[in-house]
């Protein structure tokens, strides 16, 4: 397993797409919106950063299935209409590898590492203002949220990128540019 953590925006989605491995989207384990275990922010707004906002337990599940039984169910999430809208299946087909990726990957790092399924733990880092924008850009052209939520957290966000990333260098990730982690897990044998 290759899990991507790091902030929002970064280029976990783009680096798991580009390494053409079987990809396990961590962020489709997010809580429907009126799960009542859903963290609130004081303004009354779902906290989707807080990590009580997805189901870890289910994605660790997952994750075991595919590397014990090669194929599992994962869910589908739309993050527009905050709940899950259905499932698929995800099959390794033969890889020698999978991506885990999503803003709460560090919460699987150390499962995973003492169940002995861990190859490469990586988080995806850029500037905080090209991963602002990048954020910014994808989530107003995806209509996630209304474009007021999306400005406000998404300078929240820029303003707490070095403590996602301390987050995830604490839970075992390295810390790379997505073209440095695309040359070296190349050199795990992935495409």
């Amino acid at each position: 397993m290759i899990v991507l953590a790091g902030p929002s925006g970064a280029g976990k989605s783009r680096l798991a797409a580009r390494l053409g491995l079987p990809v396990v989207r961590l962020d489709d384990f997010y809580r429907d919106l009126d799960d009542p275990a859903l963290p609130r922010l004081p303004s009354g707004l779902a906290d989707w950063d807080h990590p009580d906002s997805w189901c870890l337990n289910d994605a660790l599940t997952a994750l075991r299935e595919l590397c014990t039984d090669g194929v599992t169910e994962l869910p589908t999430y739309d993050i527009a209409t905050s709940r899950r809208t259905g499932s698929h299946r995800l099959e390794l087909a033969g890889n020698p590898y999978l991506v885990a990726e999503g803003i709460f990957a560090p919460e699987v790092i150390e499962p995973l590492q003492r169940a002995g399924l861990l190859a490469e733990a990586i988080c995806v880092t850029q500037h905080p203002t090209v991963t602002f924008a990048r954020r910014l850009t994808r989530d107003l052209r995806e209509g996630r949220k209304s474009p007021w939520v999306l400005l406000t957290r998404g300078l929240r966000l820029m303003g707490a990128q070095s403590a996602v990333v301390r987050h995830a260098v604490a839970h075992g990730c390295r810390v790379l540019t997505p073209d440095e982690a695309y040359r070296e897990l190349a050199l795990l044998g992935t495409p």
